[in-house]
C-alpha cells in the first residue's frame, strides 16, 4: 500500500535549487550559442535532457533506495564488462574510445561508473562501521574495487573521469573514517603514485599539465583555451557585460563555450556578483546534500547521499578550477550547466537518489 507520508516529505527544497541553477544553465547556453545555425538550438536539446533527467529522478523516486544495497556488487560487475566491452570494442572519436554505439544513443558506461561506484561503496561502509576509523587492511577491499574501474577508464583514455571516481571514493572513505597513522600512509602513497604516475600518462595529458603551468609557452595552440576563459572571466568585472553582450564568447574566441567553459561565458556577462549568487546557489546544493545524509534513516542511505554530494562537488571544484587556470583542462562538465545529455542524465540520477533518501528519512 503506497504510504502518503512520501508526499509530504517530498524535498521541494533540493528540486527547486537544482530547478533554479538549470534554468540558468540553459539561459547561459542560449546567449552561448546564439549565433549559431542548427536545426535544433542548443538549449532545447538541453531542455529535452532535463525534460529527461527529471523523469528518471523521479521514477528513481518510486522505489526504496534500500533495495540497491543489495544490487550495489551486482551493477559493479555488469559497469566492469561494459567497460571491459568498451576497450575492446567500443567507439572511438577524436583519439578517445569510451562509448558503445546502440545506433539511437552512445552509452558512455565511465559515467555510469560513477553512480555505480557510489552505490557500491555506501554497501561496503554501510555494513562496516568502525567508531575508531578503518585500518589499511579494512580499507583495501575498497580501494581495490575503486583501482580496477579507475586503470579501466583511464586506457580509454579518459583521465578526468578516473580522478573523478577516485576522488568520490576518496571522499566516502574519509567520511567512514580512517585512522591516523594509516591516513599518513595513505598520504605517502598517493604521493608517490602521483609522481609514478607522470611516466604513465600520454603525451597530450602531459601537455596539459605543461600548459596548466604556463598557459603562455603555446598561447595559440595548447594554451589557447585556457588564455581565453580567463580573459572572459576577468573582463566580467563586478557586474558584467550584460546578457548577450560578451565579447569572448559572442564573438567567438572562447572554444567550448557551451560545454566545459560554459561558466566563462556566464563569468563574463553577470560578473562577479552574478557567479557569487550561481556558486551560492552550488554551496546550498552541497550543504542540503548533507543535511539529507544526516537525516538518513539508515547508514546505506547516508552513505549514498554522501557519495552523491561528493560526486557533484568535485565536479564544480575541477571544472571551475579548470577555467579560471587553478586546474589543469581535463574535460569535466559543470553540473546542470554545461551542454551534454550524458552529464545530465548522471547528475538527474544523483538528484533522484537524494530526493529518494530524504522522502524516506521517517521509514525504519
Amino acid at each position: 500500500m503506497f504510504d502518503r507520508r512520501l508526499l509530504t516529505h517530498f524535498d521541494w527544497v533540493l528540486l527547486l535549487m537544482i530547478g533554479l541553477i538549470a534554468c540558468v544553465g540553459i539561459l547561459n547556453l542560449y546567449s552561448a550559442t546564439a549565433s549559431w545555425s542548427a536545426a535544433t538550438p542548443v538549449y532545447l536539446k538541453q531542455i529535452s535532457w532535463l525534460g529527461i533527467g527529471l523523469l528518471i529522478a523521479f521514477a528513481i523516486c518510486i522505489f526504496d533506495y534500500r533495495h540497491l544495497e543489495y544490487l550495489g556488487f551486482l551493477f559493479y560487475g555488469i559497469n566492469i564488462l561494459l567497460l571491459l566491452f568498451v576497450l575492446f570494442f567500443g567507439k572511438t572519436s577524436m583519439g578517445a574510445t569510451r562509448w558503445i554505439d546502440l545506433g539511437f544513443f552512445q552509452l558512455q558506461p565511465s559515467e555510469i561508473m560513477k553512480i555505480v561506484i557510489i552505490i557500491t561503496l555506501a554497501r561496503y561502509f554501510g555494513d562496516r562501521g568502525n567508531l575508531r576509523g578503518h585500518t589499511f587492511s579494512e580499507l583495501l577491499p575498497p580501494f581495490l574495487l575503486l583501482g580496477f574501474p579507475a586503470l579501466l577508464i583511464m586506457k580509454q583514455p579518459d583521465l578526468g573521469t578516473a580522478m573523478l571516481v577516485l576522488f568520490i571514493g576518496g571522499t566516502m572513505a574519509l567520511f567512514a573514517g580512517i585512522r591516523r597513522g594509516t591516513l599518513a600512509v595513505l598520504s605517502v602513497l598517493g604521493t608517490a603514485a602521483a609522481v609514478g604516475g607522470w611516466f604513465l600518462l600520454h603525451d597530450y595529458q602531459k601537455e596539459r599539465i605543461r600548459t596548466f603551468l604556463n598557459p603562455e609557452r603555446d598561447p595559440l595552440g595548447s594554451g589557447y583555451h585556457i588564455i581565453q576563459s580567463k580573459i572572459a572571466v576577468g573582463s566580467g568585472g563586478f557586474f558584467g557585460k550584460g546578457f548577450m553582450e560578451g565579447t569572448q564568447s559572442q564573438l567567438s574566441f572562447l572554444p567550448e563555450r557551451h560545454t566545459d567553459f560554459a561558466f566563462s561565458v556566464f563569468a563574463e556577462e553577470w560578473g562577479f556578483a552574478g557567479c557569487l549568487v550561481l556558486l551560492l546557489l552550488y554551496l546550498l546544493v552541497i550543504l542540503w546534500g548533507i543535511y539529507i545524509a544526516r537525516r538518513s534513516s539508515d547508514r546505506f542511505g547516508m552513505y549514498l547521499a554522501l557519495g552523491v554530494v561528493a560526486m557533484l562537488f568535485w565536479h564544480m571544484v575541477v571544472n571551475l578550477g579548470m577555467v579560471i587556470g587553478l586546474l589543469p583542462v581535463v574535460g569535466v562538465p559543470l553540473p546542470l550547466f554545461s551542454y551534454g545529455g550524458t552529464s545530465m542524465i548522471t547528475t538527474m540520477i544523483g538528484v533522484g537518489l537524494l530526493l529518494n533518501i530524504s522522502m524516506r528519512r521517517f521509514m525504519f
